[in-house]
């Protein structure tokens, strides 16, 4: 996503997930005055997602880190809505196996949920949330991505479910794909694009 100038002030992404910052920085390119994650702010403590939605989780965040800061914020929540299992894991998709579960726990906990259901019954979203929090504004965007869950975990790039999720209109996984491919379905790419839409006009 490039832009004719910077359109915001540097962003603070609330993250520790280098392969979510990764995509942030790709796509504000152009966007933001630089991109910079948690990681910048260690002695800031980890902030408990006790929210029931997608929004509830990313306005925490951005609340949260844009009080300890003063930047403008940038939080999104993020996951994966199984058809099959009611919408499941949903808000707690990065933690679907456990508090502290690796991609690879709560994939194969995902594959086995759905084991018995059949290929044309795999469909899934990813859903993606963001908040921006200012001294003067509070924003959220959401992004949507349709698509059907593999047998079997396929590509080494991405992260989270991404080896499982094949966007609607492809053959091959998120993972499967570079960053800027993913960028043409990704749900946190068609976010990225509401905010600076609106916040560009």
């Amino acid at each position: 996503m490039k832009a004719s100038g910077p359109v915001f002030p540097a962003l603070i992404v609330a993250t520790r997930n280098a392969g979510k910052l990764r995509e942030f920085r790709q796509l504000l390119n152009g966007v933001a005055n630089g991109v910079v994650g948690l990681d910048t702010f260690p002695a800031l403590p980890p902030m408990a997602e006790t929210g029931v939605t997608f929004q509830d989780n990313a306005l925490i965040k951005a609340r949260a880190v844009h009080a300890a800061t003063g930047g403008w914020v940038l939080a999104d929540d993020s996951g994966l809505s199984v058809d099959a299992l009611g919408g499941a894991p949903g808000v707690y998709s990065a933690r679907y196996a456990g508090e502290q579960a690796t991609d690879a726990e709560n994939i194969a906990k995902l594959l086995t949920a759905l084991r018995a259901v059949p290929p044309d019954q795999r469909t899934a979203q990813f859903v993606c949330v963001l908040a921006l929090v200012t001294d003067t504004e509070e924003s959220c965007f959401t992004g949507v991505c349709r698509g059907t869950l593999t047998d079997a975990p396929r590509g080494r790039a991405g992260f989270g479910y991404d080896p499982v999720f094949i966007p609607a209109g492809e053959m091959r996984t998120f993972a499967e794909m570079t960053l800027a491919e993913k960028a043409t379905y990704s749900h946190r790419a068609r976010a990225i694009q509401a905010l600076v839409g609106k916040l560009t006009k």
